[in-house]
C-alpha cells in the first residue's frame, strides 16, 4: 500500500488517510482471517450461518 504525500500535509493526516486506504481493502480484515487455520468444513457451516442471517435480516426487514 502507497500513500503520496500531498503539499502541506501534515503527518497526521497523511497517517490517517493510509489507514482509511487500508481498512478499505480489507488487508488487516483478511491477515486476521487467515491468522489461524480454519478447516474446510468450518468455513462451509460459517457461510451457512451467514447466509441464514442475511435471509432473516431481509425477511425482518419486508415485514
Amino acid at each position: 500500500m502507497k500513500v503520496i504525500a500531498r503539499e502541506d500535509e501534515s503527518f497526521e493526516s497523511l497517517l490517517n488517510r493510509f489507514k482509511k486506504d487500508v481498512a478499505k481493502s480489507g488487508i488487516l480484515k483478511d491477515m486476521k482471517k487467515k491468522r489461524h487455520f480454519t478447516p474446510k468444513s468450518e468455513l462451509r457451516r460459517e457461510k451457512i450461518r451467514a447466509a441464514e442471517r442475511k435471509r432473516r435480516r431481509r425477511a425482518s426487514r419486508e415485514r
